[in-house]
């Protein structure tokens, strides 16, 4: 948390979708931080718990609601849970995502589709269900997580393969550079954000075996550092905060200048 929030966020309804641990954590900690009040959203309930209390614990509101959001009637119950509570949805952060096929000689059809359910289908699910509500408002701001492997990532390409993901990203951006035209006159905003290497629970152990290959992220990072979820919440405050009021349809690379 840092030492001096400023309200950046103060009175706004900010729902954020996976958000039961690392990078969602992080985004639903700092916007709570920041003055939302939080709808925090995740299949994995025990971690969405978690996430609940440490907001709670520093004086922030939080609604966690455990849903599948890559299906549509968990959606359409989701929001309108929210808007029961809370009355409307000024911004919605899409951070469902992830998933590995191996390396494109070896991925399974099955994988591949998840990985475009869970990274795609999530992110248009919850955006049209949150643009009806912020039509009817005429103002909203909507973050969609992107990758820094929408263009391929070398240590992911040579440890795991990673075309799939690299795939599903890819899609974000031009999801919403198409939805930033559509969404302008009704005074919604779109952006997306497209991290770098983030040490979280589930990244930390594979980056230290990584350390000392030639395909290092700490090699191929000009910063030569991995970044830190609070880094990637920064991004997505400012991009859903007032200060960001002109910036539509950008993805914004917090990649340590890869």
């Amino acid at each position: 948390m840092a030492q001096h929030p400023t309200g950046r966020v103060a009175g706004k309804i900010a729902l954020v979708t996976g958000a039961a641990m690392g990078i969602g954590r992080a985004i639903a900690l700092r916007l709570a931080e920041e003055g939302a009040a939080v709808v925090i959203v995740d299949i994995e309930a025990d971690g969405l718990a978690e996430t609940e209390r440490r907001i709670k614990a520093d004086g922030g509101t939080a609604q966690a609601i455990t849903a599948d959001v890559t299906e549509e009637a968990p959606v359409k119950a989701l929001f309108a849970s929210a808007l029961s509570a809370h009355g409307r949805i000024d911004i919605l952060v899409n951070d469902v995502g992830g998933g590995t096929s191996g390396h494109i000689w070896e991925a399974k059809v099955e994988d591949w589709d998840f990985i475009m359910r869970l990274n795609l289908r999530s992110a248009f699910l919850c955006t049209r269900a949150a643009v009806r509500l912020m039509m009817k408002q005429r103002s909203g701001a909507i973050v969609c997580m992107s990758s820094g492997a929408r263009e391929g990532t070398p240590w992911t390409a040579h440890h795991t393969g990673g075309a799939a993901y690299s795939a599903a990203k890819a899609g974000i951006h031009g999801f919403i550079r198409d939805a930033a035209f559509e969404l302008a006159e009704h005074g919604i905003r779109i952006n997306a954000v497209a991290p770098g290497p983030i040490t979280t629970e589930r990244t930390a152990a594979a980056f230290e075996e990584m350390r000392d290959s030639d395909f290092s992220p700490y090699k191929f990072t000009p910063m030569r550092r991995i970044g830190k979820p609070r880094e990637i919440a920064d991004a997505v405050l400012y991009l859903a905060s007032d200060e960001a009021s002109y910036i539509t349809g950008t993805t914004l690379n917090v990649t340590g200048g890869r």
